[in-house]
């Protein structure tokens, strides 16, 4: 094949795939949004499991000798830091997610954090409003302002690291006649 007919090739592919940039993204909501379609109790249990896990791996690390009552104990302590821990990072993916094909795209400082935010941030409203509707739980504002703790930072790290990137791919020059 010769040169000329490789471009158009290639920008036709690139065409094709650009929508499927915004597949992650798209399979992390539907992520949250079964989760969040979770009866109470069940959630609940799903996130006291990983913190007794947690608890379980640091008593293993320590050398602890903790029995199943401590341990238990542990797990209802840390239970709360770990479902706030647990919506900060799973916004901060989504954030990640969705900023990452729209600074591909070109959007980029203050319109790129706008635009993610607003997905994100709007995404975590309309989550707890459906969560209204789940037995057992129920909408919280304070839920999405810890959400959008992590989409901040989701937003932050891909700029960062896409600054960063940048700056270590080398520059066309441009050639003098």
């Amino acid at each position: 094949m010769s040169y000329a007919i490789l471009i158009p090739m290639k920008e036709l592919i690139i065409n094709i795939l650009r929508p499927f940039s915004f597949l992650p993204a798209i399979l992390i909501m539907y992520a949250i949004f079964t989760l969040s379609g979770q009866p109470g109790e069940t959630s609940a249990d799903l996130s006291y499991k990983v913190s007794y896990k947690i608890v379980e791996i640091k008593n293993r690390l320590t050398d602890g000798y903790m029995d199943s009552y401590q341990l238990a104990y542990e797990a209802e302590l840390i239970h709360p830091k770990v479902r706030k821990l647990a919506h900060m990072t799973e916004y901060f993916c989504l954030a990640v997610a969705v900023s990452f094909p729209f600074y591909v795209y070109g959007l980029r400082g203050i319109p790129l954090m706008l635009v993610a935010g607003v997905i994100c941030v709007g995404f975590a409203g309309l989550d707890e409003y459906h969560q209204s509707f789940v037995a057992g739980r129920g909408p919280s504002k304070r839920d999405v302002a810890i959400d959008s703790i992590g989409i901040f930072f989701g937003i932050i790290a891909v700029r960062i690291f896409c600054w960063i990137f940048l700056l270590l791919i080398p520059k066309k020059r441009k050639k003098h006649l």
